[in-house]
């Protein structure tokens, strides 16, 4: 989308969020939106359903990625597509069997693409119909767990079509932590944490690997002949080459660890600098967000950091979803 900063004015943006270890009987997440240029903000949602899977540090809590199609805001919950109107009351949602920790939305024409992190899936829902219509399975299998061995021997990657209306999907897995989806020139891009490498499939079907990349990336995609990407586990934002070089790198906002509330104690973990959510425009900005919720605003070119915006220094408040404000 392109955004005219030629009088200096920066973008509103649309901020979903999950409140990391939140306890059971409050609320666990929301979206915000956010005045870049006023450094304004005012929450829109409160996410306090009670009925979540309340187990792990972010498991079904908060709300995920975002995308618009006409007047109809669309914004991922764990397991759930809610379509809001510009009021933010619900107006339909969409469910299906093999949506679980969906992660990131993309929005092709009347196509909206999910990451089902869960099922390691993406899912196709055509929205004039309400119905999901495709479905690929990402999963990477190992001689051992990988999240639990140092050296759990080759990787060996599959893709696989489905019917997500069927029977015949994938079981619950989560081995591959598949985040990011994408689509661009016809061909559908996603990737995740663990793998080093992003995967495109084309019209024909034909699945090709496009591009190396770190492990522990969120919101991979396209972008000027490499890959833009939160590496997380760099706390920064990164332009890469196909081979996975770093070009250019953007750092995420850091704050004194006295400045921090909320911090979880022992093994209940929630990290400042925790980097997801990205935006790219055409006029050469870098909009990420990283926790505990915070906005910045990079100028491409110099790579320096023109704006950042602090909604909460509670370390528990992890950005999701991040998408430029149409309206």
């Amino acid at each position: 989308m392109k955004i005219d900063v030629s009088g200096g004015r920066l973008p509103k943006v649309l901020m979903a969020d999950c409140i990391r270890s939140a306890n059971e009987g409050g609320s666990h997440g929301g979206a915000y939106l956010v005045d870049l240029e006023l450094g304004t903000y005012e929450k829109v949602l409160d996410w306090n359903d009670p009925t979540i899977d309340w187990e792990g540090r972010g498991s079904k809590r908060g709300l995920r990625g975002i995308a618009f199609h006409g007047d109809e805001i669309l914004i991922a919950a764990s397991d759930e597509v809610f379509a809001f109107d510009r009021d933010f009351r619900i107006r339909r949602s969409f469910r299906n069997r093999y949506l679980g920790y969906c992660h990131e939305l993309f929005l092709d024409g009347g196509t909206l693409y999910v990451a089902s992190t869960l099922y390691d899936s993406v899912l196709a829902l055509d929205l004039a119909s309400g119905t999901f219509t495709r479905g690929w399975m990402f999963r990477v299998t190992f001689d051992k767990d990988p999240r639990t061995s140092a050296d759990p021997g080759p990787a060996r990657p599959s893709v696989v079509a489905y019917d997500p209306a069927g029977d015949a999907g994938p079981e619950a897995g989560d081995t591959v932590h598949l985040n990011s989806v994408w689509v661009e020139q016809g061909r559908l891009f996603f990737s995740g944490l663990r793998p080093p490498y992003m995967l495109c499939v084309d019209d024909a079907g034909t699945v090709r690997k496009y591009a190396d990349i770190p492990t522990w990336t969120h919101n991979a995609r396209p972008f000027r002949g490499g890959v833009l990407c939160n590496s997380t586990g760099k706390d920064s934002i990164c332009h890469l080459d196909l081979k996975g070089n770093v070009l250019k790198e953007f750092p995420v906002v850091r704050y004194a660890e006295a400045a921090l509330t909320n911090v979880p104690a022992g093994t209940d973990i929630a990290r400042q600098a925790f980097g997801r959510g990205l935006i790219a425009t055409d006029d050469g900005l870098i909009i990420g967000s990283s926790s505990p919720s915070t906005i910045s605003v990079y100028d491409f070119e110099s790579g320096s950091l023109i704006k950042s915006v602090n909604i909460t220094m509670d370390v528990r408040n992890a950005p999701h979803g991040l998408a430029l404000w149409p309206y």
